[in-house]
């Protein structure tokens, strides 16, 4: 990576629920010198309802963008960019809260930034220098979110099945789906995709 970069390169991985963005996002990383990448979520900056019971917080639209706080998401984009150390909230999937933790995360000439909605809203989307789609197959995404949800956030078959009918297929289809047109590079089958992830990976080592 060239020693005359004077900004962070902002790397934007979006896709559907279970397309495979971590895996993509995780093998990018490890492609790049430690020091010299670092990775931001999305999903760690939910609207946080302190004052709502449990019971009302589960009912919520989390696959709306509107549920994310993209104003504190921004800002720590823009004090990444200016070279800033930030402090990621961390998110509880289990309660559906903030909690009273973060992770600091330092500036590095790579940042990643994952999430479903990232292309979504036009001033994130701007700020991304390079914006990868990971599109996989509904059937596999569905298959590994609830595997996910049940194995990693405590949620039942039932629970999970109710909220993919509500929330997440006709969010997915009236946001994800179409914020594909923004992307740079399009990566079919996720983090199996070798060649693609090589591609990326040979691109960013000659920033």
């Amino acid at each position: 990576m060239s020693s005359t970069q004077q900004r962070p390169i902002l790397v934007g991985i979006a896709g559907g629920t279970g397309s495979g963005k971590s895996t993509v996002a995780a093998n990018i990383a490890a492609g790049l010198p430690s020091d010299k990448v670092a990775v931001i979520d999305h999903d760690s900056y939910y609207k946080h309802h302190p004052d709502m019971p449990l019971n009302e917080r589960e009912l919520l639209n989390y696959d709306h963008p509107d549920s994310l706080d993209n104003e504190l998401f921004i800002q720590h984009l823009d004090a990444l960019r200016a070279g800033q150390t930030v402090e990621v909230p961390y998110y509880d999937f289990r309660t559906h809260a903030r909690t009273q933790q973060s992770r600091t995360l330092p500036p590095a000439p790579v940042v990643i930034v994952e999430g479903i909605l990232v292309f979504v809203d036009e001033a994130i989307r701007d700020r991304l220098d390079v914006k990868v789609f990971v599109d996989t197959d509904a059937d596999i995404r569905v298959i590994r979110r609830i595997r996910r949800d049940m194995e990693a956030r405590g949620r039942t078959f039932q629970q999970v099945r109710e909220q993919y009918y509500k929330t997440v297929r006709p969010m997915h289809l009236q946001f994800v789906e179409p914020s594909k047109r923004w992307a740079d590079i399009i990566i079919p089958e996720g983090g199996n995709n070798r060649v693609a992830l090589d591609l990326v990976l040979g691109k960013l080592l000659q920033i």
